[in-house]
């Protein structure tokens, strides 16, 4: 249950970090990288059980 809402949450926070709004656009795609690997090491951890 708790690795099920993590991941929702990083998702959420993955899709507001990409650049696409005016202050962002200086950014570039590190945000957005940082948080999908985040997004990634949590689903594998969700699928194996161990969150």
């Amino acid at each position: 249950m708790l690795g099920t809402i993590l991941l929702v949450l990083l998702v959420l926070v993955l899709i507001g970090v990409l650049p696409a709004w005016p202050h962002s656009n200086t950014w570039g795609y590190f945000p957005s990288t940082g948080l999908g690997l985040a997004v990634l090491l949590v689903l594998v951890l969700v699928l194996m059980g161990r969150v």
